[in-house]
């Protein structure tokens, strides 16, 4: 009976780490994009969805992201993450995020797409580079037209 409660945690144990809904660091140099299958290198752009039984899939950019989502349940999705303009390597949720378009700021696919925790810094790097600012609904909306 001991041995069986024993078994029983171990298997409970074994659940709650394999099903651990977070993001992963982002290995720069050595991941590569689970869409274009580039190599993660820019530290500002990167992106990351987490799916409900915690697997992860990494992006070179949150346009890459946003191209997986079209070949992706989303109903399966928990997290989506993108990479903090004003603090690189820095993950955010982006469904709060602000994103700014800009041809003066590049990105890896060419999108000029760059995510913001506070819409303040966006407007603050907006005045300074241009572009248009967008909410992630309205970024969606954006990417798929």
């Amino acid at each position: 009976m001991k041995t069986l409660k024993h078994y029983s945690l171990l298997i409970l144990l074994l659940i709650f780490i394999s099903c651990n809904v977070s993001p992963k660091p982002i290995d720069y140099g050595n991941d590569g994009c689970h869409f274009c299958k580039m190599t993660i290198v820019d530290k500002v752009h990167a992106a990351e969805i987490v799916t409900k039984k915690g697997k992860v899939y990494k992006f070179d950019a949150t346009e890459c992201m946003v191209n997986f989502m079209n070949e992706f349940d989303t109903s399966e999705i928990a997290l989506y993450l993108s990479n903090n303009y004003t603090k690189p390597e820095e993950l955010i949720d982006a469904t709060k995020a602000t994103f700014l378009i800009s041809k003066n700021i590049s990105s890896p696919m060419g999108a000029f797409l760059s995510a913001f925790k506070d819409k303040i810094d966006a407007e603050k790097v907006q005045a300074e580079k241009g572009g248009e600012l967008y909410s992630w609904t309205e970024l969606l909306a954006h990417l798929n037209n």
